[in-house]
């Protein structure tokens, strides 16, 4: 098995909702001290973590974290968003064959998404990052 060091990872970060994505972010990042190389990508939404995520895969990243936040308001939008962003980020993966940690918070309530991207145990930006370890792994394994 390849070690951490000799790894690159690429994190997909949209900007809206930054004040949510930036505590993902911070956390993937942490949980990947010890990779190689990480390159980061912002983007301007969810909408475009698929896109970002396949360029990242296209140019060779073992790994691949997508971050987001998108939070239910008054109308359906949210729930076309997050259902076509998730969606495009399963199929960049099984296109491509990297594996692409999921940290797209998808909730009902601002609060829910301070939960998540909170520093400490239940940062969703930590188990993305740390699951795109654990595929890699698991991968290189077979």
């Amino acid at each position: 098995m390849t070690s951490a060091s000799d790894l690159r990872i690429g994190i997909a970060v949209a900007a809206f909702n930054e004040v949510i994505t930036a505590g993902l972010l911070s956390a993937a990042e942490a949980a990947l001290v010890d990779v190689g190389e990480v390159t980061v990508v912002r983007v301007p939404g969810a909408w475009e973590l698929p896109l970002a995520a396949r360029a990242l895969a296209l140019d060779g990243v073992d790994g691949v974290v997508a971050i987001g936040a998108v939070i239910e308001g008054e109308t359906d939008h949210y729930q076309f968003i997050a259902a076509e962003a998730s969606r495009g980020l399963q199929h960049v993966m099984l296109e491509t064959g990297v594996p692409v940690g999921n940290a797209l918070l998808t909730v009902r309530k601002l609060e829910h998404a301070r939960e998540r991207s909170a520093p400490g145990a239940g940062n969703k930006g930590t188990e993305a990052a740390s699951a795109v370890l654990d595929t890699i792994r698991a991968l290189r394994s077979i």
